[in-house]
């Protein structure tokens, strides 16, 4: 499973006591899985026991400044991007848990070129149940190196999650209610199964996400979002 990952806004959590606004999902590209909206209602879905895995706003950038109390262009030192964000993952044997790598790059670029220099970034991976209950979360640190006279520099970078999954999987009960046969005529044959409470709360709860990004403090989240 090699997707790029999107970014697109789903929920409000806190990490490291850092509100992590709008976090981004990425549906994990797979072409097996359990179907959750048959073709008898017109409409063919999967759906994975692979957490999703995305970067959530605000988080894939980070600024650092040459001095502590400046925020203006003039005194910034080193810009960096999470990019190319892919995840692995297989969940199509039988083990208890289901395990999900999540790499990216990080690009960067210095200001200042004299000498050879070394940078590290602390970044965050989190793993998230039902769209906002942390389970897991875990602080890396990728190092960028700057060679003599040059602006840029790049590194890559992996987080990994191990997710149960007998937690990821359906009930029978819920897969059944979701892939029986509905004919017209069928007094629920125009009943969409994802609009019934119970359903839509299993699926839920089912739904992980492995969610990575540059582990900020107050100021650098505050200077990404209002920029």
């Amino acid at each position: 499973m090699l997707q790029s990952a999107p970014r697109f806004s789903t929920a409000r959590i806190a990490f490291a006591g850092i509100p992590l606004l709008a976090l981004a999902l990425s549906a994990c590209a797979k072409n097996k899985g359990e179907l959750v909206v048959d073709d008898g209602v017109g409409v063919t879905a999967l759906r994975s026991a692979c957490p999703a895995v995305g970067i959530p706003d605000y988080t894939g950038d980070v600024t650092l400044f040459s001095a502590p109390d400046r925020t203006d262009a003039g005194a910034i030192d080193v810009t960096a991007t999470m990019t190319n964000l892919r995840s692995t993952c297989d969940d199509q044997g039988d083990a208890a848990k289901i395990y999900t790598i999540a790499s990216f790059d990080v690009l960067a670029t210095r200001t200042d070129v004299r000498g050879a220099r070394r940078v590290q970034l602390p970044y965050f991976s989190t793993v998230i149940r039902a769209g906002n209950n942390i389970v897991a979360k875990r602080v890396g640190t990728v190092t960028l190196d700057f060679a003599d006279g040059q602006a840029r520099a790049s590194a890559h970078a992996q987080a990994g999650s191990y997710v149960d999954r007998s937690e990821a999987t359906l009930s029978r009960d819920i897969k059944d209610k979701l892939n029986r046969k509905r004919k017209a005529g069928d007094t629920d044959a125009a009943i969409d199964p994802l609009a019934q409470p119970e359903v839509r709360s299993a699926i839920s709860k089912a739904s992980f996400e492995l969610l990575v990004g540059f582990a900020l403090d107050q100021k650098q989240l505050a200077y990404n979002v209002t920029r």
